[in-house]
């Protein structure tokens, strides 16, 4: 179970607590992951010929029952820090979450890889359903199940479909939304099956399990984790106890939750290689997270807004669709949430200054790509609490080289002020670069204060 923290507001404890709930280790064993390594265990060692009992069969249905609930409970958390009541405000709560995501995971240091790979999946769940939307919203969905449960809603009516019919939407949600949900929690599960812990740990299990891994072991381990995690799914989690008093009632049920379990599968499935179907949904933000959330040994925190030239690159080899590409970048911009941008103000009559302040990502749908919605998070070279909204144009923002080179013609000495104004003690400054193209912003964000960086207060 995650600690609480004095330093965290009610909002990010929530979210610490969420992706511990889902990926964490603990000796009480109560996490989404912690649940899925003890029945790979128990499957890999059970004999082939053990005959069940009925006792076991019972067994086997109660624990079934425990972990579908435990994923759906999860499912649920999700959802409700990541939608309300409107689209615009699912999309203000998704940029919290997301951003909140990767302001509390280490940038530097060895915990990165082990952090990121705890909070991938809810990431990227995160990400799915806001691109889910989109792809609505554009009239690209043509998959049957999902066309099912919006009740004739159009494309243009999608951002209104909860008042529209609440009832369909909230049938919407169950039937669509909280699988997909599940889809992304349990798409690498797989990978803690003990023949894919080999893989990766080594016959020793002392082998670092984020390394590179030879072509042969790659193909192999990604074919473990396909089975194990349908396998899983199926077997592990499958369809819940029904409930409830009526016949009918049994029989609509269990048609429901056989709907839902044949549309993860389809998902899980068509994610392998998704050309144009709805597998896209999950494996554009698959790739999307692997690289803000990257567990290699060569991740660079200043290259995560160069995401979607990697996303490009795999659209153009046919490893995921261009258009559902495009779909994503049109929500999350080239900035992902929470990233530190660095930023040349302009003087009141619009001229440039001589100094750079600092701002976080904190909003998606940016009108232009390149152009993020940002939080300042300095003044004057100050740090402050409670920054205004702002959009970093292009012809400001010190990520791009050709703004950065207006910077360039100021002294060694000023940029050296400048950066012991915005530096927390001299060991920083002397890792720093004189002329930052961004910023990391988790220490700023540890402190409970600067942690209400959605609220809607723009003064």
């Amino acid at each position: 179970m995650a600690k609480d923290s004095p330093h965290q507001t009610h909002y990010t404890r929530q979210v610490h607590h969420l992706l511990a709930k889902v990926y964490g280790r603990s000796a009480v064993k109560d996490s989404l992951l912690d649940r899925a390594i003890e029945y790979f265990e128990h499957e890999e060692f059970k004999p082939s010929d053990d005959k069940t009992s009925p006792e076991d069969s019972q067994l086997d249905l109660m624990q079934r029952t425990e972990r579908h609930s435990n994923l759906l409970s999860i499912c649920n958390s999700i959802l409700e820090l990541a939608e309300a009541e409107s689209f615009s405000e699912n999309n203000r709560k998704s940029a919290q979450f997301l951003g909140s995501i990767q302001l509390l995971s280490p940038t530097e240091g060895k915990r990165v890889a082990s952090s990121n790979e705890q909070s991938k999946s809810v990431y990227k769940a995160v990400l799915c359903l806001r691109l889910l939307d989109q792809l609505i919203i554009e009239g690209q969905v043509v998959e049957p199940h999902i066309l099912k449960y919006l009740n004739d809603i159009s494309p243009d009516q999608y951002v209104d479909f909860i008042n529209t019919d609440k009832e369909g939407y909230e049938r919407f949600i169950a039937q669509v939304k909280i699988p997909l949900i599940m889809a992304a929690l349990l798409q690498d599960i797989g990978n803690y099956h003990p023949k894919a812990q080999k893989i990766l740990c080594g016959n020793d299990g002392k082998q670092d399990p984020f390394r590179t891994l030879e072509v042969k072991d790659r193909k192999e381990l990604l074919q473990i984790n396909y089975r194990e995690t349908i396998k899983y799914l199926t077997e592990g989690i499958g369809i819940p106890a029904f409930v409830g008093n009526t016949k009918k009632e049994r029989d609509e049920f269990k048609l429901n939750e056989q709907e839902k379990l044949m549309f993860i599968r389809q998902l899980l499935k068509q994610s392998v290689n998704p050309k144009n179907s709805i597998g896209n949904v999950l494996k554009v933000p698959q790739i999307y997270t692997s690289i803000i959330l990257s567990t290699k040994s060569s991740y660079n925190y200043k290259l995560l807004p160069q995401v979607f030239q990697v996303l490009n690159k795999n659209a153009e080899l046919g490893a995921c669709s261009q258009s559902v590409v495009d779909a994503l970048y049109k929500i999350t911009g080239m900035f992902p949430q929470g990233f530190g941008v660095v930023y040349m103000p302009s003087g009141e009559f619009g001229e440039q200054g001589d100094c750079y302040e600092y701002a976080i990502v904190n909003g998606l749908y940016p009108k232009e790509a390149e152009q993020p919605n940002c939080r300042m998070t300095t003044r004057k070279l100050t740090f402050i609490g409670f920054g205004q909204n702002t959009v970093i144009k292009n012809t400001s923002n010190l990520y791009f080289t050709k703004t950065a080179k207006k910077l360039a013609s100021l002294s060694k000495e000023r940029l050296n002020e400048i950066l012991e104004l915005l530096s927390s003690n001299s060991q920083e400054r002397k890792e720093l670069d004189l002329l930052p193209r961004c910023w990391h912003a988790n220490e700023f964000f540890s402190v409970k204060a600067n942690q209400n960086l959605w609220n809607k207060s723009d003064t």
